[in-house]
C-alpha cells in the first residue's frame, strides 16, 4: 500500500513538471527572411504606384496605398524582431542585401 502510493505520488509530480515546462519555438529563419523580402518588394512596388496615381491627381488610390504601405511596414518590423529573436543580426539590411544581389542576378 505504501508502495503505490508513493509511486502515485511520484507520477503526479513528474506530470506536473512535464505541464510546466514550455516547448521551444521552431526558428523559421528562412521563411520569415522570406517574408520580409517579399514585403519590401511590395512596399517598392506600392511607392512607385503611389507616387504615379499622386501625379495623375488619383488621391484616393493613393490613399489606399498608403494603408497598404502601412502595414507592409508594420509586417516588415515584426518579421525583423522574430529575426533577431532567432539570431539574426540587422535582418532588414541583410533582406535588402538579398533582394538587390537576386535583382543582379536576373539580370
Amino acid at each position: 500500500m505504501k508502495k503505490t502510493i508513493i509511486i502515485a505520488a511520484s507520477m503526479l509530480l513528474t506530470l506536473g513538471a512535464f505541464a510546466q515546462t514550455t516547448t521551444p519555438a521552431v526558428s523559421d529563419k528562412k521563411t520569415d527572411m522570406k517574408d520580409m523580402r517579399k514585403d519590401m518588394r511590395d512596399v517598392r512596388k506600392d511607392e512607385k504606384q503611389r507616387r504615379a496615381d499622386i501625379k495623375a491627381g488619383n488621391k484616393q488610390g493613393a490613399k489606399d496605398l498608403t494603408k497598404d504601405i502601412k502595414a507592409d511596414k508594420k509586417d516588415i518590423h515584426s518579421d525583423a524582431k522574430d529575426l533577431r529573436d532567432d539570431g539574426v543580426k540587422h535582418p532588414e539590411k541583410r533582406a535588402e542585401r538579398q533582394i538587390n544581389r537576386q535583382h543582379r542576378r536576373r539580370g
